[in-house]
This record gives structure tokens, sequence and C-alpha cells, in this order.
């Protein structure tokens, strides 16, 4: 069996597809990638039972077949070789020899027969998101996927279709983070994926492409398509949170305030508190001001920030990571803060619509 391929598409779609390589596994064949050749295409597969990723290349050969081989000696090889094409031969020992220019280099693969197939997931329920929106929406809410596993369900994010409108949500107990788009499609269904999913298709997805991914799935399984990548999960079973009932439905406080200034704020507070030495963030808001106060053993930070405020002055306590984390995800240069006292959840927005909606707790102050 021979093939001939350009080494740097090669490359990538090598480096793309091992991301679902398990480092351990107890079917070997998983701890490599698999490769089928057929006459002028060659796909590599990897997958770790709960995620696959699925590429085909451009080839010039006539042969078909399908092999294993080790997922670092195939990458370095490939990276490593001289020139700009790379010739592959794979015998009947599943030797596998690969030349360009005047090097030459062999290493060993395994058959094909013990790798598993990908699941197959039916079309029934499919739409299309521009890859820059989905991309969007992953790494907007991604901050709030639960850590631990004590609810399984919150390691995912919730994808909520309703028609023309496209949910995604991400809860972990103490924060809250949701995203809305609008897409083209009649239906009503949701599901929840793995986050570890989700981060790989953000990564697939090219800065600022427009072009649509088209997002397949069925009661257990999802596909992503991207750029001839295909990203296959399965889905998190169980019931999610009713997000809509977290959602305020009134305010007494409004505040339009510049992110990167609150953020820098929040930073110098980060520098005195740590494991050992734990201490909310006091916010005084009132009168154009949001005041900032933070004390420990290991220092202290008053600050002032301007800000546009209507409504009642509040005095409110709250996690500082908590906070910058959802700061760092909102889009823009100002966020808008609602608030309904000093112990009902923190609302951030942007300043116009609700495009995100990001929920965290606050935490009660002891004076």
């Amino acid at each position: 069996m021979n093939f001939i391929c350009k080494k740097a598409e090669l490359s990538e779609a090598i480096t793309n597809v091992s991301r679902a390589v398990p480092q351990k596994s107890t079917i070997q064949a998983l701890e490599g990638i698999k490769v089928k050749v057929a006459p002028g295409c060659v796909e590599l597969t990897a997958y770790n039972l709960e995620m696959g990723i699925r590429t085909t290349i451009k080839a010039d050969t006539t042969d078909s077949g399908e092999f294993v081989v080790n997922t670092r000696l195939f990458s370095e090889f490939t990276k490593k070789m001289a020139g700009e094409e790379i010739a592959f031969t794979i015998d009947e020992t599943n030797a596998v020899h690969i030349s360009s220019e005047a090097t030459e280099c062999a290493f060993s693969a395994m058959p094909a027969d013990e790798y598993p197939d990908l699941p197959v997931v039916d079309s029934k329920r499919s739409f299309s998101v521009p890859q820059n929106v989905l991309r969007s929406m992953i790494n907007m809410t991604g901050y709030a996927v639960a850590q631990n596993e004590n609810k399984p369900i919150f390691t995912g994010e919730l994808f909520d279709i309703e028609g023309e409108n496209f949910t995604m949500v991400a809860i972990d107990g103490f924060r809250l983070a949701i995203r809305n788009e609008t897409i083209d499609n009649g239906e009503k269904f949701n599901f929840v994926v793995p986050k570890k999913a989700l981060q790989e298709v953000s990564t697939l997805i090219r800065d600022d492409c427009a072009d649509n991914c088209l997002i397949s799935v069925n009661d257990r399984h999802i596909i992503f398509e991207i750029n001839n990548f295909f990203i296959i999960s399965r889905l998190l079973e169980g019931a999610f949170h009713n997000y809509k009932m977290s959602i305020p439905n009134s305010y007494k406080t409004e505040i339009f305030v510049n992110k990167k200034d609150f953020a820098a704020c929040l930073e110098r507070c980060s520098l005195i508190i740590d494991e050992k030495n734990k201490c909310p963030i006091r916010c005084e808001i009132g009168g154009g001001v949001m005041k900032i106060n933070c004390k420990t053993s290991i220092g202290k930070v008053n600050d002032a920030i301007s800000a546009d405020i209507s409504g009642e002055t509040v005095t409110i306590g709250f996690n500082n990571r908590l906070m910058l984390e959802a700061l760092k995800a909102a889009e823009g240069d100002k966020v808008r803060i609602r608030l309904n006292g000093a112990m009902k959840v923190i609302e951030l927005l942007p300043p116009m619509g609700e495009s995100y909606i990001f929920l965290v707790m606050p935490i009660q102050l002891k004076n």
C-alpha cells in the first residue's frame, strides 16, 4: 500500500486529530491514530470512547487499506521529514516506510482490526451556526463549567434550541453563564455537551472564520463539522438546571462601568488573596463611584472606579476570582451590572441587549 501527500496538510491533520487520542486505554489500538487509505485520499481518526476526531486529506494513491500508527512517531517523523511531499509505503508486516527527498525512515504499525468504529449519528436533528459565533459562545461561557464531578451534568454545557433562539448555558453552583444567538431553525430541543469536546471545537475554528459549522445530534451523540474535521462526542445524561428561573426579572441598582478598569482593580486585589488568605471583595456602590476594598494578612487595597449608576445605593460582597473571570469573558469595553440588594445574585450584561447574561453569587459581608 502506497500514498503520497503534502507534508504541511498531513502534519496539521495529525496535530488536530491527535487531541482525541487517550494517553492510556484498555484497547491498545486507541492509543494510536487509525489511517485509512482510499483512492485519492487518506482519512485519519482518533477516538477515546468519549470523543472522536476524524478528517480526510488529499493523497496521490490508488490503493485501499487501513492501519494504526503510534501517534508520537507519526507526528514527529512527519514534521521532521525534508521536502514538501512525503511518500508512505506500508508492507505486509505493517512496517511503515517514509521517504522525502533523500530522507528515509521506518517504524512499525498495527492492524486496524481492533480499532472501534466511531458512533453513527443520524441527521434527524441538525442546524448550522457561523463558526466565529460558535467559538464566541463557547469561549464566553466555558469559564462557568463545573470543574469537579459532584454533578456530572454540570461538567458540560447546555445547548437550548427553541425555534430561532439558540442559548448556551454553563453553571457550577456559584456562577451561571448564558450566551444567546439567533439561528435558522424551527425545532425545539436541548442537550448537554461535555466541555472537553467544546474546547476542541473552539480550537479547530480559525480566527474570524464565518463559515458555517454543521451540528448534528441524536439522543446520545453529537457531531460538529468544521473545516473538513468531524468532532463526535457523547452527550451527558441527566436533567440540567432550569437556568431561566435563575435570571432576575427586576433590579434596584444598575451600573455601567468600564470593563478593563473594573478588572484591573480586581487584579490588584488578587495580589493579596490566596488559598490561606481568603477574603471577599467589598464593593460600595453609589454617587457615581464604585468603592472597592479588600484586606488580608498580606496587605490591603482601597480603590475607586467611576461608573454610571442609577437606582439604590448598595454595599455588596463577592468572590474576586468569580467576578474577574466573568469580566474577562464579557465582550466589549463596558459591562452593565444589575443588583437587587446585598444578598441577591449579581447580574452582568452587555451595555445593550442580552446577548450574554453572567450571574455571580454574592458573599455576605461581616460588617
